[in-house]
């Protein structure tokens, strides 16, 4: 049983080495091969369920091996109410992503290699139960994107880049100075979770504030906070399609998980600054949305959207209680989804009119009715109408917003009327108005494309309908983070 969790982390990067021996004149059997691997372990991670025990809030299928009893590392990993969620979202995307991604024709094994390499690196951050193990991870993750935006993005791919390494980069360097001020405090020499907690417990206010503001500026980078959030635009629109759908849809939700573990290890700096995360989350919220409202290219109005629905899940963990802690995890999945269909369809659609730009569209529901019914259904999820799963995550944050700052709260109705203004928008220049002749010849979607966005779609009505199996596998982990965090550290 230990091993588990060993052998889902080792599928993708296995599944990289099978593909970099399999001749590269053959891109079919590679993309074939590489979905088989995403499906199996897609396959593998929900099989895993059967092996969790959701009514038990602790670290469940661990695995600790002492790497350097001298620098305190450990390969420790392990999972529970907060991180399964992530990973099975993870697996899910890859597998769509790579369902979606038969518009790649160059180099087409190195890009399947790499995304397989990123679902590893990505499912060992929110598996990760040491932060030495935890900052390998994170910072490994940007080594396959990198080079998937530099090789296959659009023209501007290597300014987005670089652009993206650097901001990255520089969150990290706070992020791991926070990490080795905490290490210098922690008596066990150990860079495990539980033993930085205990170190963290020690500290005072001022000086766990201290250690909390470098973890959020790296953590916040990846978010993405304003005013960090510079690389997200550039990045969105040059990566190609598959790979917009796995920056959006994961890597935003590792900054907010990172940020999770944060809190459940200084919570007294989490206590102090309740505020600031607030007034961040709403301004998140709003400059986002408005951003998202004032543009015409498609890709970077999704990619502003991140912004405002990751100050949702900012203004859910300010609150510090358990109905808003789970409308923040719930909105990490439930935007992970619509996120990850919304740049699909948006993709698919640029491969065929490459054009981003809503003003060159008109009267495309005649044309192309199959997009036009899984993108509305798309805008719905973002907007967070009821029967969708941001519907269910925007109600428990609202509920524990309004629980800790009162009327404050009626921002978040602001954001969520800013997000269906510009997607009514985006759905009346796509579908009405006057027919374009350049436009009457597109092709609709094939049906493995249906497949892959309309299993996204799906799993937004499904999570929106029947919240319940997610709620229940989040509900012990949350309350026992708003426990640690309510008690200040010390564990009764």
């Amino acid at each position: 049983m230990d091993n588990l969790l060993i052998l889902l982390l080792m599928l993708p990067a296995v599944g990289a080495g099978v593909l970099a021996f399999l001749p590269s004149e053959h891109p079919t059997l590679i993309r074939n091969t590489a979905i088989a691997v995403a499906l199996l372990t897609l396959v593998y991670a929900f099989g895993l369920t059967s092996q969790m025990d959701f009514a038990n809030p602790a670290i469940q299928l661990q695995t600790s091996v002492v790497w350097n009893a001298q620098l305190g590392t450990s390969f420790s990993i392990g999972v529970d109410g907060l991180s399964y969620p992530l990973i099975l979202l993870t697996t899910v995307l890859v597998l769509m992503a790579l369902l979606a991604s038969h518009m790649i024709t160059h180099h087409v094994k190195g890009y399947y290699l790499l995304m397989l390499l990123l679902e590893a690196a990505t499912m060992g951050v929110f598996m990760a139960q040491d932060w030495g193990l935890f900052y390998v991870f994170w910072e490994l993750v940007l080594i396959p994107l990198f080079f998937l935006i530099d090789r296959w993005g659009g023209k501007n791919r290597q300014t987005a880049a670089l652009n993206f390494v650097l901001y990255t980069m520089g969150g990290s360097v706070f992020m791991l100075l926070a990490l080795l001020v905490l290490f210098d405090a922690t008596p066990q020499h150990s860079f495990t979770f539980a033993a930085m907690a205990e170190g963290a417990a020690t500290l005072s206010s001022a000086e766990q504030v201290m250690i909390f503001a470098g973890l959020l500026i790296g953590f916040g980078v990846k978010m993405p906070l304003f005013p960090l959030h510079g690389w997200l635009p550039l990045a969105h629109v040059e990566a190609p399609s598959p790979v917009s759908i796995l920056l959006s849809g994961i890597l935003l939700k590792m900054g907010s998980y990172g940020l999770l573990r944060a809190i459940d290890g200084l919570p007294l700096a989490a206590q102090a600054m309740q505020g600031l995360l607030f007034t961040l989350g709403v301004v998140g919220l709003l400059y986002g949305g408005l951003l998202a409202w004032r543009q015409s290219d498609m890709k970077k109005m999704i990619a502003y959207s991140s912004v405002s629905h990751m100050g949702v899940v900012l203004i859910g963990i300010s609150t510090l209680n358990v109905h808003g802690m789970t409308g923040a995890v719930y909105q990490m999945v439930a935007h992970g989804l619509v996120a990850g269909a919304t740049f699909m369809l948006i993709g698919l659609l640029y491969e065929r009119t490459h054009t981003r730009d809503i003003n060159d569209y008109g009267s495309l529901i005649k044309v192309t009715p199959r997009f036009a019914f899984l993108i509305i259904l798309a805008f719905v999820g973002g907007v967070g109408l009821p029967s969708t799963a941001g519907f269910v995550a925007e109600l428990h944050v609202l509920i524990g917003g309004f629980e800790r700052w009162g009327w404050s709260i009626v921002l978040l109705s602001l954001g969520v009327l800013i997000t269906a203004t510009y997607s009514i928008r985006t759905i009346k220049q796509l579908y009405t108005g006057p027919v374009r002749l350049d436009m009457q010849q597109v092709e609709d979607m094939r049906p493995l494309e249906m497949v892959a966005a309309g299993s996204l779609i799906f799993g937004t009505l499904l999570l929106g309908f029947y919240p319940t199996p997610l709620l229940d596998m989040m509900a012990m982990s949350v309350q026992q983070l708003i426990s640690h965090v309510a008690s200040g550290g010390l564990m009764p």
